[in-house]
C-alpha cells in the first residue's frame, strides 16, 4: 500500500537505498510453471515497433561496484560456443515472432567488444540477417570499455551503423579508478575518447560514479570538467550503491555520504554548459531546433524513418543469457546471479540448452493488471516526459488518482507538480527518484526481491 506515514519516512532517509531503473525489478522473477509457450505469448503482442538487444556476458575485469551478469572466467573457445548458441536462440525466437520489426538495437553486457572481432561482427550479423533488423534505419547503441574499444572494432561497429558508443570510465582520476578494483588509466581511456570521436559516432555517452572510495566533491567535479572535454553528446551520472556479493560490497569500509553534494553539483555544473536533464542519472546535450524528448539514441532528424520506442507500451526481444525479454503480462529471462561460480552455471546451462527449449519462458514476472499500470506509472514518472494522465487513461481505460488515490501525495511533499494532465517530478523529487521509484513498487514484488537468495 502506498501511503503518506511510509514515503515521508523513506524521504528523510538517504536517496540511495536501492537503485531502480525497470519493473519489476529482477529479483523478482522466479520459475515459470509451466512455463510460457512464446509463439501464442508473441501473437498477442504488437511487433511492429520491438526493442532487441543482445546480451554479451563478458569483461576484461570484474570492477568492485559491479552487480551485472557478467565473468572474467572465459577464453576464445567459450566465447564462439556463446555466440553459437546465441545463434541458434536467434533462429528460434525469428520463427516465435514472424513478420516483425524493429525500432531500436543495442548490444550491452558485460562489455561487447571484449568479444574477438569476427564474434563481434557475428553479433551484428545476427542481427540484421537473422532477426531482421534493418541497421541503417534504426538507432543502434554499443558498450565499450577503454580496454577494448580498438580501432578496428570501432571501425566495424560504424560500418554497420551503430550511431550511440557508451562508455563507462567512471572517474578521470587514477587513484579513485584504483580504489575500485578497474584496471584502466586515464592516459588510455583519453586516448580512447579520442579514437570513439575520430571514428564518426555521432553520440558518445560516457558515464561517471560519484560516491566512490577517496573521492570529494572537487574531483568529482574535475571529472565532469574532463568529461566535458570530449563533448559528449550524452552524460550519466551514476551513484555508487555498494551491493552483495560484489568486490567492494564483501569490505568492511563505511560510506562516507557526499553523494547527495556531488549529484547537486555535478548537476549544476552540466546545465550550465548546456545539458538538459531526462532523469535522475542522463543528462543530454541538445543541438539548436533537436527535440528534448528524444530517448535514448532516438534520431535528431524529424524525416527519420524509424519508429519511436515506447518503453511503457513496446515490447523488448532480448537474446543472449543474461537478456530479459519484456510483453505487456509477462517479462521472463534465464536466471540471474552475481557471484563466479553462480554465473558459471547458468551460462553452461545456457549453451546446453536444447533448441525447442528456446520456444519457452521458463523464468520470468507475469504483471497482472495492477502491475502493467504501476510499471506504466514508474516508467513515465522517473524522465522528463512524465506520467501524462490523458494516455494513462488511453491505457487503461482508467484515472490514475482513482487506481492509486495515495499518489496525490507526491504533491503535498513537494516531489511533484501537476501541469495540466502532466504530472512531473520537481528538482527535489528528481533526486529522489530511486526512492519514488522503490515507493511504487507493489507489495508483492517487494516481497519477492526481499525472500530472493542471491547467487
Amino acid at each position: 500500500m502506498l501511503t503518506i506515514q511510509n514515503l515521508k519516512s523513506k524521504i528523510a532517509q538517504s536517496p540511495y537505498q536501492a537503485y531502480v531503473y525497470s519493473y519489476p525489478h529482477k529479483t523478482a522473477y522466479r520459475p515459470i510453471s509451466p512455463p510460457v509457450y512464446l509463439p501464442e505469448l508473441w501473437a498477442q503482442q504488437d511487433r511492429q515497433a520491438l526493442f532487441l538487444y543482445i546480451h554479451i556476458p563478458f569483461c576484461e575485469m570484474r570492477c568492485g561496484f559491479c552487480n551485472l551478469f557478467t565473468t572474467v572466467s572465459h577464453n576464445e573457445d567459450f566465447m564462439s560456443q556463446y555466440v553459437r548458441t546465441l545463434q541458434r536462440q536467434a533462429q528460434r525466437m525469428k520463427a516465435v515472432l514472424g513478420d516483425a520489426s524493429f525500432a531500436r538495437f543495442a548490444i550491452g553486457g558485460g562489455t561487447p567488444t571484449q568479444l574477438p572481432i569476427q564474434h563481434l561482427e557475428t553479433i551484428l550479423n545476427i542481427a540484421e540477417n537473422t532477426m531482421g533488423a534493418k541497421l541503417q534505419e534504426i538507432p543502434i547503441s554499443v558498450e565499450v570499455s577503454p580496454e577494448t574499444a580498438t580501432e578496428d572494432k570501432l571501425k566495424l561497429l560504424r560500418s554497420h551503423a551503430v550511431d550511440r558508443v557508451s562508455i563507462g570510465v567512471q572517474s578521470f582520476i587514477d587513484s579513485e579508478v584504483l580504489a575500485t578494483q578497474r584496471r584502466q588509466s586515464t592516459t588510455q581511456v583519453e586516448a580512447t575518447l579520442t579514437r570513439i570521436k575520430e571514428t564518426g559516432f555521432p553520440t558518445l555517452n560516457i558515464d561517471l560514479i560519484y560516491g566512490l572510495p577517496g573521492q570529494t566533491v572537487n574531483t568529482w567535479l574535475q571529472s565532469i570538467q574532463a568529461t566535458l572535454r570530449f563533448q559528449p553528446e550524452e552524460i550519466y551520472l551514476y551513484p555508487l550503491y555498494v551491493r552483495s556479493l560484489t568486490g567492494l560490497g564483501r569490505t568492511d569500509r563505511e560510506w562516507d555520504d557526499i553523494r547527495l553534494a556531488c549529484y547537486r553539483e555535478g548537476r549544476s555544473l552540466l546545465l550550465s554548459q548546456g545539458y538538459t536533464q531526462v532523469s535522475m542519472r542522463m543528462f543530454r546535450r541538445l543541438e539548436e531546433g533537436q527535440s528534448s524528448n528524444l530517448s535514448p539514441s532516438s534520431p535528431s532528424s524529424p524525416s527519420s524513418p524509424s519508429p519511436v520506442y515506447c518503453c511503457q507500451a513496446d515490447g523488448m526481444i532480448g537474446l543472449g543469457c543474461g537478456a530479459r525479454s519484456y510483453t505487456n503480462t509477462l517479462h521472463y529471462s534465464n536466471e540471474y546471479a552475481v557471484g563466479a561460480k553462480g554465473i558459471s552455471e547458468i551460462l553452461q546451462a545456457y549453451i546446453q540448452t536444447a533448441d525447442e527449449s528456446f520456444d519457452y519462458a521458463h523464468y520470468g514476472f507475469q504483471l497482472n493488471a495492477e502491475e502493467q499500470r504501476r510499471r506504466y506509472i514508474l516508467l513515465s514518472l522517473l524522465s522528463d516526459e512524465g506520467l501524462n494522465c490523458a494516455s494513462y487513461r488511453q491505457q487503461f481505460g482508467s484515472e490514475v488518482y482513482a487506481d492509486f488515490p495515495e499518489f496525490s501525495e507526491l504533491l503535498a511533499l513537494s516531489l511533484a507538480i501537476k501541469d495540466e494532465d502532466i504530472l512531473q517530478l520537481t528538482e527535489f523529487g528528481i533526486e529522489r527518484s530511486d526512492t519514488i521509484g522503490a515507493w511504487l513498487f507493489s507489495e508483492k514484488v517487494q516481497e519477492l526481491m526481499q525472500d530472493y537468495e542471491l547467487k
